[in-house]
């Protein structure tokens, strides 16, 4: 059964009862219903508050990175460990075909059910993580092919055995090789990108978001925490910490926004899906038609203007 957030349970009584009218095979009153279905979800999802946004970026069932590998890449074939210590499962990368073009896609993967949630550290990576995704991106420079980071994640695994092995260092490191790695790279935030545990695999020619993702420097709750003491103030911050896609591209943050369908990626993955597959393919004939050096120099100017502050940007 799916789940409805507060905002779209008016939704529910509808479906149900198109449902039981396409059961009894009333066209007259299924083609009322879905009338009144198109109105419901035109109200429900026409205006969204930021806050119902980060809703829709946490929805149990949105997809993930794997449902979305499984939707686009042929001939799909995993690559597994960092070579240093061992597999994480919180990133996975794949080398595959999407639409006949040979590509790496390299994303974190939060992991559906219980079992495979714990497996998965509820896609928070530790160092082995990015360290595997790097090899992944070298792999992909070394045969020159395009690479799609789907970012996904609440954030690096804090822990104590992961600031062990380098968390820190390993983030910091995929930074540094990603800035100028000579690959076409497209990464887009799917779900939740947050802090460094996004930015670990969201450095590239061009980053976008799906229109009902989120991409902050510490989760709405935690701020609260720390603002208010208050973790139930969690609406009030995501609106002051500007962490849509819309505010994030007025920024100069983002380069793009790719519009899933108006019922969210969670209600519709197939359309995500071909949203994702499409803006990839074009950003990679767009990008694969540049000078190398002048692709480079155009990732690393716009990486040097993140972070320019005036008054006039802080009045937005």
């Amino acid at each position: 059964m799916p789940f409805y957030l507060d905002f779209e349970k008016p939704l529910k009584s509808v479906e149900e009862e198109l449902e039981l009218a396409q059961i009894r095979k009333d066209e007259k009153a299924a083609s009322a219903l879905e009338k009144d279905l198109s109105k419901a979800i035109t109200k429900a999802y026409g205006n969204l508050s930021d806050y119902q946004k980060l809703q829709l970026a946490r929805h149990q069932d949105r997809p993930y990175a794997l449902d979305y590998i499984k939707l686009i890449l042929d001939n799909a074939h995993e690559l597994h460990g960092d070579r240093h210590f061992k597999d994480d499962a919180a990133i996975v990368c794949f080398v595959g075909e999407i639409e006949g073009v040979a590509c790496v896609i390299i994303g974190e993967e939060k992991g559906r059910g219980t079992k495979t949630k714990i497996a998965r550290n509820f896609g928070m990576p530790h160092p082995e993580g990015y360290r595997k995704a790097l090899r992944a991106a070298r792999f992909a420079e070394k045969f020159n092919l395009p690479i799609l980071m789907l970012v996904d994640t609440p954030g690096a695994y804090p822990g104590i055995g992961a600031e062990e092995r380098g968390q820190s260092e390993a983030i910091a490191r995929n930074l540094y090789e990603l800035s100028d790695i000579d690959a076409v790279t497209i990464s887009v935030v799917i779900g939740e990108g947050g802090s460094g545990g996004a930015l670990a695999v969201g450095v590239a020619d061009k980053l976008a978001m799906l229109s009902y993702s989120v991409f902050s420097v510490i989760s709405p709750e935690g701020c609260a925490a720390i603002l208010w003491n208050d973790p139930d103030k969690a609406e009030a911050a995501t609106k002051a910490l500007k962490i849509t896609p819309d505010a994030l591209l007025g920024y100069g943050l983002i380069d793009d926004i790719i519009s899933e369908p108006i019922v969210g990626a969670h209600r519709d993955k197939k359309g995500a899906a071909e949203a994702i597959k499409r803006y990839f393919l074009d950003s990679v004939a767009t990008l694969s038609q540049q000078d190398r050096t002048e692709r480079l120099a155009a990732r690393y100017e716009k990486l040097m203007k993140m972070g320019r502050f005036s008054d006039e940007t802080a009045s937005k």
